[in-house]
């Protein structure tokens, strides 16, 4: 299944690029200012060392300086490593002396006083003031190179650092800032056929606020449909019941007066057409009464005493009167804050759905068990798991040569739902390779 697209992650991922940029940015910059800055210091420092050092040659205080019988004479009293270099020359550029680490040839740089730039070294030439003794001290490029990529890996590494401790921030302050988008949309989905109330709008963010005001733009025209289907189903039902009731009742007389033959077996075709038509009306009207939304109340009622009532029915109607086996557990309670209508309703649905769907004649078990689970029970060959959601939507039937209409289910469940409680149905029967189960449980 493909991920959908998330609004956090390019967002942290936006915010941490952009703060790794800045931060390389400012490194960069940095080190162009540490570079001129470095550079200042080490000249000055081989300014300051150059012109000791050349008190120190011309008052002749080293005794090897002068009196040097080998020309280039190497001084070095210590094996560390030299950061500057010198070399001594007379005026004709004799090399008279140098440094440990001082390179043999003569730097070559003209004996001018100032700074000169070789491939490899800053040289910088201090004279005496007769200029018959020059001194030429040099500083490494190399470590004025490493001083600046020491310092900038210095500042590199806070930012490894930084790039975990950011995305945790970042994570927290865009989850936090996500908080009224969640409770948004949570409180859209909360939204059916049954919950049309406006989404609530005065908490939200000024950004949120268009977009649920244009949700409760949509949930009152939605509301308007539906009012206006609910009451056109509920008004062409109740107006259909009194003709069709006329009609079958002038049918069933019709019936009575003719003689056996082909005319009255075309009656019969039409008793049973109006059956039928009547039984459709009584389900649009149920089915107009559970979209208007009934099922819970604040008062809990005693839902045994009805159901025994409605099995009772049943079991006096010519029809059903051998089929319907009613057992309640001895712990079974059915105390609950529901509409007793509305309960009727469903049981009803579902016992017709038994009747008509399940064997022909066959037994019929409404169960009450010791969990106070309701389970309406009939035989019949299994149905295939595919086909048991569809059973709950509106006008689907299993077996077009039935009598049903295809609503009992999808009212029961749409009852049930408002309850609180849920449907469930199973076929085969559990513990069985055959029949169908609907099952209903509802909170206490």
């Amino acid at each position: 299944m493909k991920r959908g697209r998330s609004i956090v992650r390019p967002l942290m991922l936006s915010l941490i690029g952009a703060l790794v940029v800045v931060w390389l940015g400012a490194i960069g910059l940095s080190i162009v200012v540490m570079r001129e800055e470095f550079d200042e210091i080490f000249d000055s420092a081989l300014k300051e060392a150059s012109e000791r050092l050349l008190v120190i040659v011309s008052e002749e205080m080293h005794p090897d300086v002068l009196s040097a019988a080998e020309s280039g004479r190497v001084f070095s009293s210590t094996g560390r490593r030299q950061y500057i270099v010198y070399q001594v020359r007379h005026a004709d550029g004799h090399l008279i002396y140098r440094s440990k680490d001082a390179p043999e040839q003569p730097f070559d740089v003209p004996l001018k006083v100032g700074f000169r730039d070789t491939g490899k070294y800053r040289v910088f030439t201090a004279a005496t003031s007769d200029e018959k003794l020059f001194l030429q001290a040099a500083d490494d490029f190399g470590h004025r190179r490493e001083a600046v990529m020491e310092s900038a890996a210095t500042m590199l590494w806070p930012l490894v650092m930084l790039i975990p401790v950011s995305l945790l921030v970042v994570w927290l302050i865009a989850r936090r800032a996500m908080t009224p988008i969640n409770a948004l949309r949570t409180s859209i989905s909360e939204r059916d056929d049954g919950n049309l109330s406006p989404v609530e709008t005065e908490t939200l963010p000024n950004e949120l606020r268009p977009i649920a005001s244009s949700v409760n733009l949509l949930l009152q025209r939605l509301r308007s449909a539906l009012d206006a289907e609910r009451e056109f189903t509920a008004n062409s039902a109740h107006e259909l019941r009194t003709p069709i009731a006329g009609a079958l009742a002038q049918t069933q007389r019709l019936l009575a007066e003719l003689p056996d033959g082909s005319l009255k077996a075309r009656t019969r075709n039409i008793e049973a057409a109006l059956t039928k038509l009547g039984r459709i009306s009584e389900k649009l009207l149920q089915l107009a009464r559970a979209d208007a939304g009934l099922g819970a109340k604040e008062t809990k009622t005693d839902l045994l005493k009805v159901l025994d009532l409605i099995v009772f029915d049943f079991q006096r109607s010519a029809e059903t009167s051998n089929q319907i086996d009613y057992i309640v557990a001895p712990s079974a309670s059915l105390i609950r804050n529901v509409d007793i209508d509305a309960f009727g309703i469903v049981m009803r649905n579902l016992i017709e759905n038994a009747t008509i769907h399940g064997e022909p004649n066959g037994p019929i078990k409404v169960w009450v068990d010791e969990d106070s689970a309701i389970r309406v029970i009939s035989n019949g060959p299994a149905v295939a798991e595919a086909d048991l959601a569809a059973f709950k939507q509106r006008f689907h039937r299993g077996d077009a040569k039935r009598k049903g209409a295809g609503l009992g289910l999808p009212i029961a469940d749409k009852i049930v739902r408002q309850m609180g409680g849920t449907l469930q149905l199973h076929s085969p029967v559990p513990g069985n390779d055959q029949g169908f189960e609907a099952r209903i449980i509802l909170p206490g």
